[in-house]
């Protein structure tokens, strides 16, 4: 499965944490809004220093782009923009329960 397209540039997270619909499930907080324009897709990851370290960040990142590629994939979303928020249980919590987190966490953002 290919991975999502990006979200990369600062103002992109901020439009997103501005007008888009928040969700907090164990493990992260979601971000999401319907896009602007296009149809893709696209994902942004980010982690605060209050995860931890670089490494506690790195890995709740690396977490988090896994669950979105192997989730989202399969849901067929179109037109929409999420930002996926790490938290301090992300690194810690079962990874097939954060996958069931975000899917749930998507499907309640943008009923």
């Amino acid at each position: 499965m290919k991975a999502p397209k990006r979200l990369q540039k600062r103002a992109e997270f901020l439009r997103l944490a501005r007008v888009g619909r928040k969700k907090a499930v164990p493990g992260l907080v979601l971000q999401a809004a319907r896009a602007e324009a296009g149809d893709e897709l696209r994902v942004g990851y980010t982690a605060t220093k209050k995860i931890g370290n670089a490494v506690a960040r790195n890995r709740a990142k690396r977490r988090l782009r896994e669950a979105a590629r192997l989730t989202l994939a399969v849901g067929g979303l179109r037109g929409v923009e999420l930002v996926l928020i790490a938290r301090h249980e992300t690194g810690r919590v079962k990874f097939s329960s954060l996958c069931a987190n975000l899917r749930r966490a998507v499907d309640e953002a943008l009923a």
